[in-house]
């Protein structure tokens, strides 16, 4: 499964032109392929965006007991070269038009937070190539990107836990955490949290927004309901060598004794790291 952090790469500088808005300035019908995933235009609108890290459109229906997942995997297999296969779901009547509709849009703004915008130097634009699916409801690249650049300015105001994006959801247990009231969707994760999985393991597994469940992950890690991953350990010096791993000549022979770090074991220009070497060094002075 494709490991879940902060959605999207970063955005070019204002001077490097961004693929999906040159390709939709020329109304072009094609695949731009990323490396976070595939965005499909026709005639310059969105119609179609498909991450790995994100559950598709399928998926989403599937988790909510709306349509078997072996019906999508038929549609798609009878899609034909006209890429009809949206019209092959409301003509079998397993779904409404409004239907396909609304679930084709979130599917895709949940996967764009994820492709969008695509770095300059690293996507491909295949012309012509369409999804199986067909063009159910496009949308103007502007208004998706605008619409990307909102979510991501929601999880940028909880930056403090970005930590919560890759690491397995623990909840923390309620009489530590206190009673502070949760969302309906707050309590269905951490129902579901076995202290394993991600968030973006949790929403593959949902049929749910990946955005929304890293968001509401940060949010619980905010509020003292999940933990964060603990800091990567210290390396710890083996005692009576040097910081080469040569034994020092004047070490003690027989039963190893236990001797406190040289200051200079860990030599680093990072503030933070260097207080929790300070802070860890006072400790072991005080055993």
């Amino acid at each position: 499964m494709t490991s879940l952090s902060a959605p999207g790469p970063a955005r070019p500088p204002d001077d490097a032109p961004d693929p999906l808005v040159r390709y939709a300035a020329e109304r072009a019908t094609g695949a731009l392929r990323g490396p976070d995933g595939c965005v499909y235009l026709h005639q310059g609108a969105v119609y179609c965006v498909e991450c790995p890290a994100a559950p598709g459109p399928g998926a989403r229906l599937a988790a909510a007991g709306r349509l078997p997942a072996e019906c999508w995997h038929h549609a798609e297999e009878a899609a034909g070269a006209d890429r009809r296969g949206g019209q092959f779901l409301v003509g079998r009547g397993w779904l409404s038009r409004g239907e396909l509709e609304l679930c084709q849009l979130t599917a895709m703004l949940d996967a764009a937070c994820f492709v969008l915008p695509p770095a300059p130097g690293g996507v491909a634009f295949a012309p012509g190539e369409a999804h199986w699916l067909g063009v159910v409801r496009p949308v103007g690249a502007g208004a998706l990107l605008a619409a990307v650049a909102r979510r991501r300015a929601q999880l940028d105001r909880l930056g403090a836990w970005a930590a919560a994006d890759g690491a397995p959801v623990v909840p923390v247990p309620p009489e530590e955490a206190g009673r502070r009231p949760l969302t309906g969707r707050q309590r269905r994760l951490l129902a579901h949290a076995d202290g394993r999985r991600t968030p973006g393991q949790l929403a593959l597994a949902l049929g749910q927004s990946a955005f929304l469940t890293v968001l509401e992950v940060r949010r619980l890690a905010a509020a003292g309901r999940v933990r964060l991953p603990a800091p990567a350990a210290l390396p710890r010096r083996r005692p009576g060598a040097f910081r080469d791993g040569r034994p020092a000549a004047d070490a003690p022979v027989g039963p190893a004794v236990w001797r406190l770090p040289d200051p200079g074991v860990l030599t680093t220009a990072d503030p933070d790291t260097a207080l929790l070497v300070r802070l860890r060094t006072a400790l072991e002075e005080n055993l």
